[in-house]
């Protein structure tokens, strides 16, 4: 089969198609002829040799969502059938004509979902639901800020904290991402290039903070909290080192906390399948939360799909079409 193997630890170039062997699954794992596949900010690092216990990624094949049709089942699956369709959350290989996946990662592509707007879910809804309502707790008439409101993850996050009935800030790089965010359901996007988010909102304060950043914004994120305010990282893009003040995190009874999803066990990812499934399907199917797929490439252009990622010059999703 066709796929697109990481030849070295590098830029986009070292994205390579070739042909490798068709993966078959063990008794626990579906197979998937993969018709789409999202393209995330951690198969950069893996890319880059930099996703932490990756290991040594020459010959490894990106890829953390698809959406496709099972074309097999191992001897233990009972839910699902050849010819279902389905869209999964993988640990890696999805950049590939087929792949497989641990049947409890599975989910129904989504009534009236297309395949590329399937294969754009898994990853940014499982991050969304685990670190932002497990996590960070957020509750109906809370309010959440979510920083690169314009990503992925951002209007993932942004579409399922209104669906759900809080209010949602945001920052993003540009007027035209801010008002992309508040065309989803932010009441506010604040531009971080012409604007100082933390002045912006001192005087209204949140009770989460999704963040990607990190870096210097981390004492801000802390400062704008509310009492009993939770900051959630999953990712820090300006740097993991940050100064703040503890005496005021235990004086306003704050909690820092995050996560990242790749490494997390099998019996977790599928706790966490069965909770997005009883609580954000719904939505999905009611077109409460809509795709946002930026632009989609043919497979053998997946370099090119990370140079745009790495550029961030796009809204919303892009997806690998196979």
């Amino acid at each position: 089969m066709k796929a697109i193997v990481v030849t070295q630890p590098g830029g986009p170039e070292v994205l390579q198609p070739q042909e490798v062997p068709q993966p078959q699954p063990a008794p626990h794992e579906v197979l998937i002829c993969v018709f789409a596949a999202g393209v995330n900010r951690p198969d950069v690092l893996l890319r880059q040799g930099k996703y932490a216990g990756a290991g040594d990624v020459a010959g490894l094949v990106p890829g953390l969502e698809v959406a496709g049709v099972v074309e097999q089942v191992g001897s233990e699956v009972s839910r699902w059938k050849p010819g279902d369709k389905v869209c999964a959350l993988l640990s890696q290989g999805g950049y590939a004509e087929c792949a497989v996946v641990d049947a409890r990662h599975c989910l129904p592509v989504p009534e009236g979902w297309s395949m590329a707007e399937a294969a754009s879910l898994p990853e940014t809804v499982f991050t969304v639901w685990h670190n932002v309502f497990e996590r960070g707790r957020l509750q109906p008439g809370e309010t959440l800020l979510v920083h690169g409101g314009s990503s992925g993850i951002g209007i993932t996050a942004i579409q399922l904290a209104r669906a759900l009935g809080c209010f949602v800030v945001a920052t993003a790089g540009s007027d035209e991402k801010c008002r992309a965010c508040e065309e989803l359901g932010a009441t506010r996007c604040i531009n971080y290039n012409s604007e100082d988010f933390a002045q912006e909102l001192q005087a209204e304060g949140v009770d989460v903070v999704l963040d990607m950043v990190g870096g210097d914004y981390t004492a801000k994120n802390l400062g704008l909290l509310r009492d009993d305010g939770r900051l959630v990282f999953i990712n820090a893009m300006k740097g993991a080192k940050a100064e703040f003040n503890a005496l005021d995190v235990m004086r306003r009874r704050l909690t820092i906390t995050g996560s990242t999803l790749r490494p997390r066990s099998a019996d977790f990812k599928a706790a966490l399948a069965a909770a997005v499934e009883k609580h954000v399907w719904p939505l999905l199917t009611d077109r409460q939360f809509k795709p946002v797929i930026h632009k989609e490439f043919p497979l053998v252009q997946a370099a090119a799909a990370h140079e745009l990622l790495e550029s961030s010059q796009h809204i919303g999703k892009l997806v690998l079409k196979v």
